[in-house]
């Protein structure tokens, strides 16, 4: 079942500059899929396009089966965002901010309460979920985007540098509930620089150079006996 579909997507900034140029991705239910390139290469682009926070003409992007630019409201309502830059409102407590995101899905408060308490223990701030997110470090922020992102349980998880800010144990507690995600029959689409993390955690993987897609597949079929630094390199070097 195909939970992302990315059709001849292409994307063209002022001065007719193309930021991504007729890419296709498809990323199927329980898929963990890496999304890797270089600064500039068109991973944010691509990304915020999916999620609907810029327009584009060129192509067409499926969330389970649903036009991300028709029906953008039944996309947005089983998707979740996580940012490589959390920009949260901070004039609120990390706890009011968590029930307006859960307010927009529509999610009970028993269910709510639960899923918020769960994923606050497991971070190690539900006893700061009380206070102005504005006092919060990066890192805090990013645990609250991502409890945020999860309260309503997305069939499309979509994140960009996720691991960026959380300590050690707060980015194993997230690969562990991507993993446990995808179990369940959701699908994962994130962009990271840490390949080393990618290579371990992803069953596919695209690599995009100058807004073009050069590689993409099963790891395993793409990496072979290599690493997948080691064909990041080979792929996206101008002298190839």
């Amino acid at each position: 079942m195909n939970i992302l579909e990315i059709k001849n997507f292409s994307k063209t900034y002022k001065g007719n500059k193309k930021a991504v140029d007729n890419l296709c991705i498809t990323v199927e239910a329980g898929d963990i899929y890496g999304f890797i390139g270089h600064n500039g290469a068109g991973k944010s682009t691509t990304i915020k396009s999916v999620v609907g926070v810029l327009e584009f003409t060129e192509g067409e992007i499926y969330i389970d089966g649903h036009s991300v630019k028709k029906e953008p409201m039944e996309c947005k309502s089983i998707t979740a965002y996580i940012p490589d830059n959390p920009d949260i409102y901070e004039f609120l407590t990390g706890i009011q901010y968590l029930n307006f995101v859960a307010d927009i899905f529509g999610i009970e408060q028993s269910v709510r309460q639960e899923r918020i308490k769960t994923y606050g223990d497991l971070f190690g701030i539900t006893e700061n979920l009380g206070d102005l997110i504005s006092s919060y470090s990066h890192g805090m922020k990013q645990k609250v985007a991502i409890i945020s992102a999860l309260v309503h349980e997305p069939k499309l998880l979509v994140l960009d540098e996720p691991f960026v800010g959380l300590d050690p144990k707060a980015a194993l507690d997230l690969k562990n509930i991507m993993k446990e995600l995808c179990r369940q029959g959701s699908a994962i689409f994130f962009s990271t620089h840490v390949l080393e993390v990618a290579q371990k955690l992803c069953n596919k993987i695209a690599i995009i150079k100058d807004g073009k897609l050069v590689t993409s597949g099963n790891m395993e079929e793409v990496v072979k006996n290599q690493s997948l630094e080691d064909i990041f390199m080979e792929v996206t070097t101008d002298d190839k």
